[in-house]
């Protein structure tokens, strides 16, 4: 009989561990935080347990709200970054050097600077004397209300996240035969419609991986709504952290972070399914 070789299982053990370690535990920990009653003259109470933290989850409008504007703002920030960045990537291919190292650096630069950095600089652009309005009374329109609104966490996550959707796109673009284009446009079919039916198709799976990180990582956002949706225009991230720090009601905390990570997954894994059968449908 032969036995399984080591060496794969010697070399994956130390990133195995350190994921058990780094992720697993402190997920389990929070789960079975998420679990214990909370009294709030004596605090956590670690030896009960109880269902009534996703029971307040499941039935209060409140957190219905909330969850809904998380998934609304997310779905939104994703779209808007598949739209603009699928269109960058595509025009950054077709540069010639050194203009495409150049503006794919200007695209990529933002991930050097603090996301905590970025959102100031947005909520001085979009505050009530920011450089938007100042803009629009000199034309003549009116100040608008943008800091502390829906809009003007929209505006600053597409910021944050665009570089998210540039990556996995322009990954895929590497990866295309250009002569499969010449093919097409040598049996006479248009600009646009070589984009539509050739290139659209095959990049589709880097469109759906940075679709589904943009909106991961927009539905967790903390720094952003906190600094620009303010204190009324809540999220679940800011939900979290003020059951935890606020209120010290730390299960209830760890049970909406829990319901948003499983949320999360059944949305992306959704996605995922529906998004991979149309690509088979279409390439075959």
């Amino acid at each position: 009989m032969n036995r399984p070789p080591l060496r794969p299982w010697l070399l994956t053990g130390p990133a195995l561990l350190l994921f058990a370690v780094l992720l697993l535990v402190p997920m389990a920990l929070t789960a079975v935080l998420s679990f214990n009653q909370f009294d709030v003259a004596t605090g956590v109470q670690a030896d009960r347990f109880t269902l009534a933290h996703y029971l307040q989850v499941a039935q209060d409008d409140y957190y219905h709200g909330i969850f809904w504007r998380t998934f609304w703002i997310s779905g939104v920030v994703a779209l808007v970054c598949a739209l603009v960045g699928t269109t960058e990537a595509i025009v950054l291919s077709r540069m010639a050097q050194p203009w495409r190292s150049i503006l794919l650096l200007v695209v990529l630069a933002p991930l050097l600077v603090s996301v905590v950095v970025r959102a100031f600089g947005w909520s001085m652009l979009l505050g009530p004397e920011g450089l938007v309005n100042t803009a629009l009374r000199a034309l003549g329109l009116g100040a608008v209300r943008l800091l502390y609104t829906e809009w003007a966490v929209i505006i600053a996550l597409v910021h944050v996240m665009l570089p998210f959707m540039v990556i996995p796109v322009w990954t895929s673009l590497q990866r295309l035969d250009p002569q499969v284009e010449n093919a097409a446009l040598s049996l006479q079919a248009s600009p646009f419609t070589v984009l539509r039916r050739v290139v659209l198709p095959q990049i589709l799976p880097g469109v759906l991986s940075g679709s589904l990180i943009v909106f991961g990582l927009s539905a967790s956002s903390f720094a952003i709504p906190g600094l620009l949706g303010g204190r009324r225009l809540k999220m679940v991230a800011t939900i979290v952290y003020d059951e935890y720090l606020h209120e010290l009601n730390w299960p209830l905390g760890a049970a909406v972070a829990l319901v948003l990570l499983v949320a999360n997954l059944l949305v992306m894994v959704s996605l995922n399914r529906l998004v991979e059968g149309r690509t088979r449908r279409t390439l075959g």
